[in-house]
């Protein structure tokens, strides 16, 4: 009779072992489910913030972008290249060519134009040195209708002799800015607008 009992019994506490072990079970799924949950609500909520701030940050810089615009158009342009000319003209020479003895070959003379502005004439000086930098020989350019935001090339005398060239410039004269500079026209101290073709003329006092 004890026997009959036993294997009942046991079946009946594995069952109910089986049981708690199920409920332990589903309860840990449940609290990872409830876990993703709040992560992926924690997620979309982030998402969403930066959305936001990305749009809020969007509209400061084009606020900005139209605010520098509305400035800009107070900014006499002329004036500021006139006053910054040196970063935005610039004159150089081609990789020219140098013979084994001497000499110098296919020199051509480059004048760039980054202002606004078309500059109708520069004016500069090239000099032929020999090995120890003495200069032999002294030719003036004049570089003429360099386009705006752009460049003009020339073509300079080829040397018999010589294995160095140097360039610099004279003068500068553009009507569309209203600048007019030369390497001999010092500016005098505490001049706004020292190189401008045509002064403006000075504020009516009320």
């Amino acid at each position: 009779m004890k026997q009959q009992y036993i294997i009942p019994s046991v079946l009946v506490l594995l069952l109910a072992i089986l049981g708690l072990g199920y409920c332990r079970q589903q309860k840990d799924v449940r609290k990872i489910l409830a876990e993703n949950e709040r992560l992926h609500n924690e997620n979309r909520d982030l998402r969403r913030s930066l959305d936001q701030s990305g749009r809020v940050a969007q509209q400061i810089s084009d606020r900005k972008d139209i605010q520098q615009r509305v400035n800009a158009q107070f900014v006499d342009r002329r004036l500021y290249f006139r006053q910054n000319w040196q970063q935005f003209i610039t004159v150089s020479l081609n990789d020219y060519r140098t013979g084994f003895l001497g000499g110098i070959k296919d020199l051509s003379i480059i004048v760039r134009n980054q202002t606004d502005y078309p500059l109708e004439n520069v004016v500069v000086t090239l000099q032929y040195l020999r090995n120890n930098d003495e200069v032999f020989k002294t030719e003036q350019y004049a570089i003429k209708n360099i386009p705006a935001q752009g460049q003009q090339t020339l073509a300079a005398s080829n040397s018999r002799k010589g294995t160095k060239a140097r360039v610099k410039l004279v003068s500068i004269t553009s009507q569309a800015m209203n600048f007019c500079w030369s390497a001999d026209k010092k500016a005098a101290p505490g001049t706004p607008d020292p190189y401008a073709c045509v002064p403006a003329a000075p504020a009516m006092q009320q």
